[in-house]
């Protein structure tokens, strides 16, 4: 190592620790992002959850992750008037994903939630000669089932069930519950067909 300054020896395993696209590097964003995460919820984050990047939460964190979750960059987790967002076990949440509770969003095992979705159980009210900003919201739980894959950028509204094994397609708004099993897609949502992988 001729030619090199201590100070330049010392820094080189930081430098190829935080290489951009390293192991290393990917190894403690993700120890950082699970950290910071477990300090923003009230319940315990487990170990097995993988955290890929920055999450924002905002409101009283009161979220609840299952074992062997897996948490894309970007994921925005809100909750108020003592709403809990409740993950289980073996879920995937996508990139940039929000969920957003005032009265509170369960998601069974195993479902997997498209990039970009809105879970929201929330909606603004109208007052006349009221500011929309001060007239009040309705809000009414949200329960996604088991084994649900939810396509990108779906928006899913206030008082929706989805049922165990069933899929809804990109870009589709679910105003009314799925089935189990069903597939829809579309704005708003509409069934398509069965899906034959559910077992239904």
């Amino acid at each position: 190592m001729a030619g090199l300054s201590p100070k330049s020896i010392a820094s080189v395993p930081l430098r190829v620790l935080f290489r951009s696209g390293s192991r290393a590097s990917r190894a403690v964003t993700r120890l950082l992002a699970h950290a910071w995460l477990a300090s923003q919820i009230q319940d315990e984050l487990p170990s097995s959850v993988v955290v890929m990047g920055r999450s924002w939460v905002d409101g009283t964190g009161a979220g609840r992750f299952g074992e062997q979750c897996f948490l894309y960059p970007h994921l925005h987790l809100e909750t108020r008037e003592g709403a809990t967002i409740a993950v289980g076990d073996r879920v995937v949440i996508s990139r940039g994903a929000h969920l957003v509770a005032m009265a509170g969003i369960t998601i069974g095992a195993g479902s997997m939630i498209g990039e970009y979705s809105s879970l929201r159980d929330a909606n603004h009210q109208r007052v006349e000669g009221v500011p929309i900003r001060e007239a009040g919201h309705t809000a009414r739980p949200i329960h996604i089932g088991r084994e649900v894959w939810i396509g990108r950028g779906v928006t899913v509204l206030g008082g929706v069930t989805i049922g165990d094994g069933a899929t809804v397609g990109a870009n589709a708004v679910v105003t009314h519950d799925v089935d189990p099993g069903a597939v829809v897609a579309g704005v708003p949502a509409v069934p398509l067909r069965r899906n034959i992988t559910a077992g239904a």
